[in-house]
């Protein structure tokens, strides 16, 4: 019996036209260029500003555009998946949003929260669809808006991120590419140190926590990047080992885009060059589930056929892990 897989046939990606760069944000909050660029390494994010507009119309844009680029209509798809933290509203999913905006139909969507894992989360949940032979095509959508859970009074946590979403097609393939393995882990101990304190049904909405200001990110920045270096970095040369992948047979690793030195630091421990990373932090900062497709997208046409990638992240839980995936398409033809 063939084995089936699960390929990325085609990426679509969408930012906001708003840019707020570090100039801009050192009007709000006490911070500057240099600090931003010296401790994170972006230099602008990307923000929706346009009264009525939420998740769902990012996501949806980047979706819009996968269909344009690879020619597919809202009809073949199986069904869509989208990792998110930003959703519209508590229900209905983002997921039922964004496909009805397109025109997808009659078929089951959901959301995945797993903040910056999340894409790689829904990935692997809809490259088991796929494996299982009952599905053909599935979207995976990452968007965030982050700026609306953003304390832009807080210097420690508003430069780090923006607004976005990527999308990529999966369809099952029978040849030698597409997802070949992955490694996922979650830990909840990391509640404590990366959260949003109120909102949820522990805390429900009140005045007093909308006067504490506690519908925004809480993160514990030292505590965050010592575990992320460690846990992206172990999971990546693990997935490396037991594929027998060298430094120099990897083309390219995909990271979470959350900060440079933690990027950095794991290519280090990877044994691979800064050439083989794909890096746009400093354009569009961190859009948590969107960060990784955005890649890709803006990747997209260097990408080959037969690239060997391992993509990778961290977030919020702690969520955290790696997939190893061959690339299906020569991504220069798109263009």
């Amino acid at each position: 019996m063939t084995m089936i897989r699960a390929a990325i046939t085609g990426v679509g990606g969408y930012v906001p036209e708003d840019v707020l760069d570090n100039f801009e944000l050192s009007k709000m909050v006490d911070t500057s260029d240099d600090w931003i660029m010296q401790r994170i390494g972006i230099k602008e994010r990307r923000i929706l500003k346009e009264k009525g507009k939420a998740t769902s119309d990012l996501g949806a844009k980047a979706v819009e555009q996968l269909f344009e680029k690879t020619g597919t209509t809202p009809d073949e798809i199986d069904f869509l998946i989208c990792p998110t933290i930003t959703s519209d509203m508590a229900f209905p999913a983002t997921a039922n949003l964004i496909a009805h905006k397109v025109g997808i139909k009659n078929v089951f969507n959901f959301d995945i929260s797993a903040a910056c894992s999340g894409f790689l989360f829904a990935l692997e949940t809809a490259c088991r669809f796929i494996e299982s032979g009952g599905y053909k095509k599935i979207v995976v959508v990452g968007a965030d808006m982050m700026s609306s859970i953003t304390d832009y009074t807080d210097r420690t946590t508003c430069p780090l991120f923006g607004d976005g979403a990527g999308a990529v097609l999966l369809e099952a393939t029978n040849e030698d590419f597409g997802i070949i393995d992955r490694i996922l882990s979650v830990d909840g101990s990391g509640e404590k140190y990366l959260h949003m304190k109120a909102g949820g049904s522990l805390k429900p909405p009140s005045h007093e926590t909308i006067d504490s200001r506690e519908h925004f990110v809480y993160q514990e920045g030292q505590a965050v990047f010592k575990v992320a270096v460690s846990n992206m970095a172990d999971v990546s040369v693990e997935i490396m080992k037991r594929n027998n992948l060298s430094p120099d047979e990897l083309t390219w690793l995909v990271p979470h885009q959350a900060n440079m030195r933690i990027i950095e630091a794991v290519a280090r421990r990877m044994n691979i060059s800064k050439e083989q990373v794909m890096i746009n932090i400093h354009k569009f900062g961190n859009t948590t589930a969107a960060t990784i497709p955005l890649c890709l997208w803006d990747y997209e046409h260097m990408l080959k056929k037969g690239d060997n990638l391992i993509l990778t992240a961290f977030g919020g839980g702690f969520t955290w892990g790696s997939i190893y995936l061959k690339w299906a398409y020569d991504g220069s033809k798109i263009y």
